[in-house]
């Protein structure tokens, strides 16, 4: 629970987007790169991630989120800031995303209480793809500012 002084929240959303023309371009490098963004993303703007997992076309991401922000602010901010990097920072990109758009439009997000926390988690855990399997935030291998694994 987050807490101002008269303030306390706990507010969490599960957003998932896709690349735009769903071309699995998010591997290596990447990933990696994106990863590292969305990590900065939110440290700037107060936001915690709980859990999350870049797949080769899309992204699944649970954050902890300030009450000041809304839900399409927290996407404008992820999708935005990222996509504005990493088309700057990878070339091959801006040659499949002419436009200067990685994201398709649009987003889904869901807040939690209608399921459990445990149940997204696991969702977002159990991603499979025959392709390749890329998980993120790894809560045993990354760990937060604080010194604690992410995710828990």
């Amino acid at each position: 629970m987050q807490k101002v002084p008269a303030q306390y929240w706990t507010l969490q959303y599960h957003y998932v987007w896709k690349t735009k023309y769903s071309y699995k371009v998010l591997s290596g490098d990447i990933a990696l790169r994106l990863r590292d963004l969305l990590k900065e993303v939110c440290s700037l703007q107060e936001m915690t991630i709980v859990r999350g997992n870049i797949r080769a076309d899309h992204v699944h991401i649970l954050v902890r989120a300030p009450s000041y922000l809304s839900p399409a602010k927290i996407a404008q901010y992820l999708k935005g800031r990222s996509a504005h990097a990493m088309l700057r920072e990878f070339p091959e990109l801006r040659k499949k995303y002419w436009g200067c758009h990685l994201w398709a439009k649009g987003y889904f997000c869901s807040t939690i209480g209608a399921v459990t926390e445990e149940t997204i988690k696991k969702y977002i855990e159990d991603q499979k793809d025959e392709d390749s399997v890329f998980k993120v935030w790894d809560e045993k291998k990354d760990l937060s500012a604080s010194g604690e694994p992410l995710g828990t």
